[in-house]
């Protein structure tokens, strides 16, 4: 059961919830807060056998908007039918929600200060203020090249702070990473944020996912598992909030299955209005490890571009994409890495294409809005 009370509820409508809930055996309650931009929004859970707990008691407290029984298994990331719940968050400035497109353009693996610095200059000249930038590299070869790891923390938030960088999406694979990247910041001053990224292949370290929820300084970057269900992903990121970091990103990255070749993975961004659907967490698309290669359609645009459209159009309001100044020197990922004279153009084709779903959305709500109604004169009411 799910208890959500307005911005205004008084504590004491807190403390009577819990008061209440301890009447019941086998119930006990927890109390969560999510942050939004303007507002926060107080949620408390009652969990265990609640089938026996009335709804009454709770909704004629004061300050209570609803009391929900929740049936899915996403009790913390989950909508239950509240738009309110459509909360979204700001780290560092920067805002990740239904309204506000971010990509985060960048190298897959940290290789040269030359390289980084090159990257970070092509997105501060056109505005943008996010990015990835991948330090510690699981790969699937034991000889592949593994990442720079700490060593190169330094100067990658130096350079970010340069160049007005506010986020980079950064995967950790051990807990120790965010001991290493909390510590690097600390040295250089906080001159830039981190969004802490779980890679497919740890989407069900369950350790790992406890440890990125219980801190609370960076928001979490989840990437769906590439051979998972999605139902088996969104609960990995409950896993996260249920540790009480409810600042989570959802990563849709292609799956894994020959059925998607001749691309890397199976595009899977027919999944965005489905996770937008059953939870309240802002989605996130990922072209580059979904088509794998810079293959190029007919029209002259890169499958990249092309599958960045349909996450776009479905609703995505972040892209994490590859770039890279020069790919055929990249140590990791450097087939579908984009080059630096394409970011331009592909701003701006995000931009579009999300102009083009508003306006569609627009266009949807204005042909499905109720008839008004014609005025009708006091005798015909009789």
């Amino acid at each position: 059961m799910v208890i959500t009370l307005e911005p205004d509820a008084p504590e004491s409508t807190v403390e009577e919830i819990l008061r209440e809930a301890e009447k019941y055996p086998g119930v006990h309650a927890r109390k969560y807060v999510f942050r939004g931009e303007e507002q926060n929004l107080v949620e408390i859970h009652l969990i265990g056998d609640t089938l026996k707990v009335p709804t009454e008691v709770f909704e004629g407290l004061p300050g209570v908007r609803s009391v929900v029984r929740v049936s899915t298994r996403f009790r913390l990331i989950g909508r239950h039918g509240d738009e309110w719940a459509r909360l979204g968050f700001v780290y560092n400035g920067v805002r990740f929600d239904d309204d506000s497109v971010n990509v985060l353009a960048g190298l897959c693996a940290v290789d040269t200060r030359e390289h980084v610095e090159m990257m970070m200059k092509a997105l501060a000249e056109n505005g943008v203020v996010t990015t990835r930038m991948g330090a510690y590299k699981p790969r699937t070869s034991p000889y592949d090249f593994q990442g720079l790891g700490a060593a190169c923390l330094p100067w990658v938030f130096e350079l970010a702070g340069k160049y007005g960088i506010r986020v980079i999406a950064m995967e950790v694979t051990h807990p120790a990473h965010i001991d290493q990247i909390r510590n690097a910041l600390e040295k250089t001053g906080n001159c830039t944020g981190v969004m802490l990224q779980i890679g497919t292949r740890n989407a069900q370290n369950f350790e790992l996912l406890k440890e990125v929820g219980r801190q609370s300084e960076f928001p979490v970057l989840y990437k769906r598992g590439m051979g998972i269900t999605l139902e088996e992903s969104l609960n990995a990121c409950e896993y996260i909030a249920a540790e009480g970091n409810s600042r989570i990103v959802f990563c849709l990255r292609g799956v894994k299955t020959n059925l998607g070749d001749p691309h890397r993975n199976l595009v899977d961004f027919s999944h965005v209005p489905v996770v937008r659907r059953l939870t309240r967490l802002p989605v996130c698309i990922d072209p580059s490890h979904s088509v794998g290669r810079r293959f190029v359609a007919p029209d002259g645009l890169l499958d990249i571009i092309h599958v960045t459209g349909q996450g776009i159009i479905a609703g995505a309001t972040n892209v994490l994409v590859d770039f890279h100044p020069c790919p055929a020197k990249a140590l990791c990922d450097g087939p579908q890495a984009m080059t630096l004279d394409r970011l331009p153009f592909f701003l701006e084709y995000v931009r579009r294409v999300r102009r083009t779903y508003a306006e569609l959305v627009e266009l949807y709500e204005t042909a499905n809005r109720p008839a008004e109604q014609p005025p009708y004169a006091q005798a015909d009411l009789k």
